[in-house]
C-alpha cells in the first residue's frame, strides 16, 4: 500500500505519516519546499508549485490514495489578499492534483481530504452530524463549501472522496493548545466571551489514527473528526488549568476586545460547534481519547 500526502510535513502531515509508517504503509508526500524534499524508502518526497501549476508526476508512481493537507493556515491575520490565499490555496491544490491525474497513467482509487468543521453554523444548542445542510455564513464557512465543492470533482474521473471534517486539533507543540496553555500555566488564563461556546476538539494521535482508518476501509462521504465529547471553551479552560494545577481568577476575555487583536479571525474563538462524532464510529473506529482530561494529561502532563 502507497499513499501521497499533500502538506505532510505540518502538524497533522507528520502525524498521519507516523501513523502510515506503523501500519507498513509507504508514504509519498508533495512539499512546495525543495530542501524538505527527502528519499527514504518508505518516505519520499516530490516538488509541487500549485500557483504555477508545477508539479512533479512521478509522485503519482505506484499510489493506491491521496490524503489532502494542503492549504495557508487560518491561525494569521485575515487582511483581504490573505483571505484570498486562504481560500485559493486550497482550490488550486485539488485542481492541480485532478488535472494531472486526468493526463497519466495511473492507481489511484480514493482522495481523502481534509475540511474542517466551520462549515456548521454557529449555535449553542444544535448537535451536528454530516447529515447536516444547513452551512455557516461565515468565511471559514464559505472556505469549506468551496473546499469540498473541489474534492467533489474526482467523482468525475471515478475517484472515491471522503472529506473529513476536523474540528479543535488538540497537540502538544503546535496549533492552540500551546497557545491556549501559555497563560493558564503562569496563572493568567482566562475563556472568551460567555465561555459557553462549544469546542468539538480531537487529540492529534486519534485524529491521524482515524484518516489511516479511513484510507484504509475505504469509507466514502463525509466524516466529522472530532473526539465523543465535546466542552464549552469554560470547560476546556478549566481543565487545562486542574491538569498544571493552576487557578484562574480573571475575568473572562470580552469579544470585543479579541476582535480588536484579531480582527475577522477572532471568530475562531467564539464560534460554537457541537459537533458529532456517531458515525465514524459506527464505522468502526475506536478512539484512544473520548475525554479531554485524559487527553490533556497525555499531552501536557
Amino acid at each position: 500500500m502507497k499513499v501521497l500526502i499533500t502538506g505532510a510535513t505540518g502538524l497533522i502531515g507528520k502525524a498521519i505519516v507516523k501513523q502510515c509508517h506503523k501500519k507498513g504503509v509507504l508514504v509519498h508526500y508533495l512539499t512546495t519546499s525543495k530542501h524538505k524534499l527527502s528519499q527514504e524508502e518508505n518516505y519520499k518526497g516530490f516538488y509541487w508549485n500549485p500557483s504555477e501549476n508545477e508539479i512533479d508526476n512521478a509522485c503519482f508512481d505506484g499510489v493506491d490514495a491521496i490524503i489532502n493537507l494542503a492549504g495557508a493556515t487560518i491561525s494569521k491575520r485575515w487582511t483581504s489578499s490573505y483571505k484570498k490565499e486562504i481560500l485559493q490555496s486550497r482550490i488550486q491544490t485539488l485542481q492541480l492534483l485532478k488535472h494531472s491525474l486526468g493526463t497519466i497513467e495511473h492507481n489511484v482509487e480514493h482522495i481523502i481530504s481534509a475540511s474542517a468543521i466551520g462549515v456548521y453554523p454557529d449555535s449553542l444548542t444544535n448537535y451536528y452530524e454530516e447529515t447536516a445542510t444547513e452551512t455557516s455564513s461565515s468565511f471559514l464557512g464559505t472556505v469549506v463549501e468551496a473546499w469540498e465543492h473541489e474534492v467533489d470533482n474526482f467523482k468525475k474521473i471515478n475517484i472515491k472522496t471522503t472529506k473529513v471534517r476536523i474540528g479543535l486539533v488538540l497537540d502538544e507543540k503546535e496549533g492552540a493548545l500551546p497557545q491556549l496553555a501559555k497563560p493558564i500555566k503562569y496563572g493568567a488564563g482566562a475563556a472568551f466571551g460567555s465561555g459557553k461556546q462549544w469546542q468539538s476538539w480531537i487529540h492529534i494521535t486519534d485524529l491521524a489514527r482515524l484518516f489511516v482508518y479511513v484510507q484504509q476501509q475505504q469509507l466514502e462521504g463525509v466524516y466529522n473528526a472530532v473526539a465523543p465529547n465535546p466542552v464549552t471553551n469554560e470547560d476546556l479552560t478549566k481543565a487545562v488549568a486542574r491538569t498544571f494545577n493552576k487557578p484562574l481568577w480573571l475575568p473572562n476575555i470580552p469579544k470585543i476586545f479579541m476582535r480588536m487583536v484579531l480582527g475577522e479571525m477572532h471568530i475562531l474563538l467564539f464560534e460554537s460547534q457541537r459537533v458529532s462524532s456517531k458515525k465514524i464510529e459506527e464505522h468502526g473506529f475506536h478512539y484512544k481519547y473520548s475525554n479531554l482530561q485524559p487527553a490533556l494529561e497525555d499531552l501536557l502532563g
